[in-house]
């Protein structure tokens, strides 16, 4: 068994909590209120700018060139495309770049980005890889299931955050940290194990936090 398959299986309840998700069920299905996607946007812009220096610093410590030029180049994909999705839809909402870059983070946003600010710039090249193969593994599970099932949202932002996490391209990359993680030697396992259970706590609060009176 890999050991991203063993992580999963060990934590398999949370796993399914966070693919399963009412936040990816209602989005799915377009019912999702705008008000919830917005503050979970929101807040994700803000894990975005957190979760970039995660990848750059994934880059400056890859072992060799081939993992340097995939972290690269995903990099590359979230500055071109997620990126610019935030900011066509913080403009089609009304909301200046001012108002979209002074939001204050969630207890949940700032925890995640500490999270990922200690291991980028304090940990290992595994232990980025293993925060990496939590958030891009339960994004690309939950968007493969709702087009597998036909759900395509027809609100335009919905619709491309799907496709966004679910393309050929992000599957590949996906896949590829999956293997890379098997490279984990045995003196690492045991903080890869608690990195990979708190990641996925924090990724199951994440989508918690839209369905939380912002009142």
């Amino acid at each position: 068994m890999s050991l991203y398959n063993e992580l999963r299986s060990r934590n398999q309840a949370v796993w399914e909590q966070v693919v399963t998700h009412s936040f990816v069920e209602e989005l799915g299905a377009d019912t999702l209120p705008m008000e919830k996607f917005q503050r979970y946007f929101l807040q994700d812009y803000l894990f975005v700018r957190d979760f970039t220096r995660l990848l750059a610093l994934g880059v400056a410590k890859a072992p060799d060139f081939s993992a340097a030029r995939r972290l690269a180049g995903f990099l590359a994909g979230v500055l071109d495309g997620e990126e610019s999705l935030f900011r066509r839809s913080f403009q089609e909402w009304g909301l200046t770049e001012a108002q979209y870059t002074s939001t204050s983070p969630a207890v949940t946003t700032r925890a995640m980005g500490n999270l990922m600010a200690r291991v980028a710039y304090e940990g290992s090249f595994t232990e980025i890889l293993t925060v990496l193969v939590v958030t891009e593994g339960t994004y690309l599970e939950w968007a493969s299931r709702l087009v597998e099932a036909g759900r395509e949202p027809r609100t335009g932002v919905y619709r491309e955050w799907v496709e966004i996490h679910s393309n050929a391209d992000f599957r590949r990359f996906v896949e590829w940290l999956f293997e890379r993680l098997d490279a984990t030697t045995e003196a690492e396992r045991g903080r890869v194990e608690e990195l990979f259970e708190v990641t996925l706590g924090y990724e199951l609060a994440f989508f918690d936090l839209s369905y939380q009176d912002s009142s």
